[in-house]
């Protein structure tokens, strides 16, 4: 089961990769951004496209730690659970995180939830060094 979750923040990585793709294409169609623009850089996207790219590449920045977890509980048989609850919240907080990242972008609800899954994260990474090092 702890499974997933992983599936599940997969799927939001891919959906986030094909909200962009979409935006931008749009804002290439609608002249809001011309090719010779965005070629070097990426600062003249207008903002919704770099809102959902900032969402996107957030994607790959912590959850890759939850990757990681996953990764080494799997065969170490340590994915509990805890570990699989732990997941599930960590996962629908990234949800609600992209979400808000890539809409309303509204700080204070975007930074709670930052905060409240870096949190997950870190209670999850905490659980699998206790149960590995103290065997609870």
């Amino acid at each position: 089961m702890v499974l997933a979750p992983v599936f599940a923040l997969v799927f939001l990585i891919f959906a986030v990769m094909f909200g962009m793709f979409r935006v931008r294409t749009r804002a290439l169609t609608t002249k809001e951004v011309r090719v010779s623009q965005i070629a070097v850089g990426q600062d003249a996207w207008p903002k919704q496209a770099t809102q959902v790219s900032n969402t996107y590449v957030n994607l790959f920045e912590m959850p890759v730690l939850f990757f990681a977890l996953i990764a080494l509980a799997l065969p170490l048989r340590q994915a509990d659970l805890v570990i699989v609850l732990l997941s599930w919240v960590y996962v629908v907080l990234r949800y609600l995180h992209a979400g808000i990242y890539a809409t309303s972008n509204d700080l204070r609800y975007r930074f709670g939830t930052f905060a409240a899954s870096s949190l997950v994260l870190l209670a999850m990474w905490v659980y699998f060094a206790l149960k590995l090092f103290l065997a609870i």
